[in-house]
């Protein structure tokens, strides 16, 4: 609760008489994305034939502009990449002596990123609970387990989640802890692991998943290839309760105990795994698209804004009514949104700090493009005095609130909230902290090289509507149209949200360009002592 304190306080702070007309024009955002949307651009797929168009029209759109190429290659930099790709998988699973086949797609998400055939034959399975090992808290389900060879099996989420209390994990919102459970199991020998879907710590339905099944795998080609793992996935929640019944477990009493820091795994008997999964690997490379706005004084360092322009692209395995992944709304109108800033920038006075702007790749992939560019930046990230990430994941029309992910991590946030009180706007606490969005979009990779930011996106508390009319158009988003070919542009779209939240963050860049002070963060935060390492070149 008290990371909440400081922004609760601040919220009561918006002007009265509500919302501003925006900075930024809602018109041409959607004209952005109506353009970014088109199924010529084949669903914006990294190292599909939709690359190429969407670099060709974002290299013209910074020309246009007048910005100063900050890539390899003009304005392109080069992403190596590493692509695993399932060529074909069957798995078996027997429970009390019958046995099933489990149909990928439908049942079960599985991939294996061994090349050539990774195979389970009657593999025992081990329910591990949340998965998570923690020692500073004392929780680890291995405890006394010999998992080698076997199949793991774990729940969604970490151990807090759905508690109700906090039991070190953050309470409801996920922890780094829970994206460490594929590691833990392949560092004890298990054959494979398994995640139990549930949508409420997952924060997103069956049907993601299941429709997301085929999607080859990605990682940065940093000249050699990672340790593999085998076989590893996601059960359709049926599927992992019928398998702990078998054990003696029941699905609720179990996600009850595995709360407990002394929780230990069990062996489920009677349920096995067996199977095939076969992959292929390629090397292939996509592309950032970087622009630099040059500052007045180039000693006085920088700002960067970025945007993922990736979508899921044009797939053989979708229906063949419909292949393209469009991404209209995840993230054409992040996209769009940047391009708007960067317009409003390049007719505005030059600021003191020079301004980047970053398109990333294969964000879907696991946050490539951006982690790439962290470790290969345009201008010192040690220079860089803060980042604004634009993602907003759910079209919006006019609303009164912007809703901050990933609260109480750095003093921008009062910053922020004094900006957009300027603009008649309220900063409001993320809502589904379940979904652990502060880890799942492209500024976490440069909080973790130490530069500071803020995420935030349109609040739920429409003018037309309110809460109840914002949180039905993210939630039916969120069920049917997340990741999905039904992702498209609609001209009925209202864009004044998407345009609040970009005019905030161009008001308070530009506070902070033409500053001289160095935001930070939370002295409690991990990542001020990552900022700290690069203290004297700020100095």
């Amino acid at each position: 609760m008290k990371r909440w304190l400081p922004l609760l306080l601040l919220t009561v702070a918006a002007a009265p008489g509500g919302p501003r007309v925006p900075i930024l024009s809602p018109e041409r955002i959607k004209a952005d994305v109506h353009t970014l949307s088109a199924d010529d651009f084949h669903g914006r797929g990294p190292t599909q034939p939709g690359e190429a168009v969407t670099l060709d029209f974002l290299d013209k759109r910074f020309a246009a502009l007048g910005l100063k190429p900050a890539g390899d290659a003009g304005y392109r930099q080069t992403v190596p990449l590493l692509r695993w790709t399932r060529e074909a998988a069957r798995l078996d699973l027997a429970i009390g002596g019958a046995t099933r086949a489990l149909t990928p797609g439908v049942e079960v998400a599985v991939s294996s990123r061994i090349v050539g055939t990774t195979t389970l034959a009657q593999a025992p399975v081990v329910f591990v609970g949340y998965g998570v090992v923690e020692p500073r808290l004392g929780y680890d389900p291995y405890r006394g387990l010999d998992v080698r060879g076997k199949v793991v099996v774990a729940l969604a989420g970490d151990p807090d989640v759905e508690a109700g209390r906090d039991l070190g994990f953050g309470g409801r919102a996920t922890s780094p802890a829970s994206r460490t459970k594929l590691a833990e199991a392949q560092k004890r020998g298990a054959a494979a692991f398994f995640q139990i879907h549930d949508t409420f710590p997952s924060s997103y339905p069956w049907l993601q998943l299941a429709k997301g099944d085929a999607v080859p795998g990605y990682a940065l080609d940093t000249g050699t290839v990672p340790p593999a793992f085998g076989i590893r996935g996601t059960l359709r929640n049926d599927i992992g309760v019928a398998m702990l019944r078998q054990g003696g477990l029941d699905y609720a009493a179990a996600k009850r105990a595995a709360q407990a820091a002394d929780f230990r795994g069990v062996a489920l008997a009677g349920v096995t795994l067996s199977g095939t999964v076969q992959t292929s690997l390629d090397r292939a490379v996509s592309h950032n698209v970087v622009a630099i706005l040059p500052g007045s004084d180039p000693a006085a360092g920088s700002i960067l804004y970025g945007a993922h322009w990736d979508a899921y692209g044009e797939n053989d395995f979708d229906p063949p009514a419909d292949r393209i992944r469009n991404g209209a709304i995840d993230n054409g109108t992040g996209t769009a949104t940047l391009l708007e800033i960067a317009r409003t920038f390049a007719a505005a006075p030059r600021t003191r700090r020079s301004i980047v702007f970053a398109l990333w790749t294969a964000e879907e992939k696991g946050l490539l493009g951006a982690s790439w560019y962290a470790d290969h930046p345009a201008l010192p990230l040690a220079t860089t005095a803060a980042q604004f990430n634009l993602d907003p994941h759910v079209v919006l029309g006019r609303t009164r609130d912007l809703e901050l992910i990933g609260v109480g991590r750095t003093p921008l946030e009062a910053d922020l909230a004094r900006v957009a009180a300027t603009q008649g706007l309220r900063i409001v606490p993320e809502e589904n902290t379940e979904a652990g969005w502060y880890y799942r979009s492209d500024h976490f990779a440069f909080a973790q090289k130490g530069v500071p930011g803020v995420y935030f996106r349109a609040g739920r508390d429409l003018v037309d509507g309110g809460m109840a009319a914002g949180e039905r158009k993210r939630a039916r988003y969120n069920a049917q149209c997340y990741h999905q070919t039904c992702d498209e542009y609609d001209p009925r779209w209202d864009m004044t949200g998407a345009a609040q939240e970009g005019s905030v963050a161009y008001a308070l860049g530009r506070e902070i360009a033409n500053g001289r002070n160095w935001p930070g963060w939370n002295a409690t935060e991990p990542f001020a002592a990552e900022r700290a390492k690069t203290d004297a070149a700020r100095r």
